[in-house]
């Protein structure tokens, strides 16, 4: 690439015949000196900024790939917690369903418990009703016995 300072030291063979004008030739190689050296300085300055940004978009890229492993991380985290809430979820329902059969089983068992006894108590006033019944009889007897003598 050619630098401003080789446009500034460039010389050209002076010819005496139908040659340029030095001075219009000096010239115009300073104004085109000056332009070429702003362009430069432009150019130069623009691929710092484009290679600056080059380094702030590989930062951000970075960044964002970083982001995104992290969420991934915190769905995947989320999704365990779902998870493991899910099955105690299920393991308290189990348990509380297990109880409670326990529970029914319990209530089944005492009123058996409670029928038997309850039919113990019906067949022991069966009996005792005719016993009373027998007596009664036997005392009807007697009192006629005693009637007929």
């Amino acid at each position: 690439m050619i630098t401003p300072l080789d446009i500034e030291n460039k010389k050209f063979a002076k010819q005496m015949v139908n040659g340029y004008s030095v001075d219009e030739v000096d010239d115009f190689l300073d104004e085109l000196t000056v332009e070429y050296e702003k362009i430069f300085k432009e150019n130069s300055e623009y691929k710092n900024e484009v290679t600056k940004l080059k380094g702030d978009m590989e930062h951000y890229k970075a960044i964002e790939s970083t982001l995104q492993s992290t969420l991934v991380m915190a769905q995947n985290a989320a999704d365990e917690v779902k998870d493991v809430a899910k099955q105690q979820a299920e393991q308290i329902i189990n348990e509380a369903k297990l109880n409670a059969q326990k529970e029914v089983d319990a209530l089944t068992n005492q009123i058996s418990l409670k029928e038997k006894e309850l039919e113990d108590v019906q067949k022991q006033f069966d009996v005792y009703k005719a016993k009373m019944e027998s007596l009664l009889i036997s005392q009807l007897e007697l009192l006629k016995d005693i009637n007929k003598e």
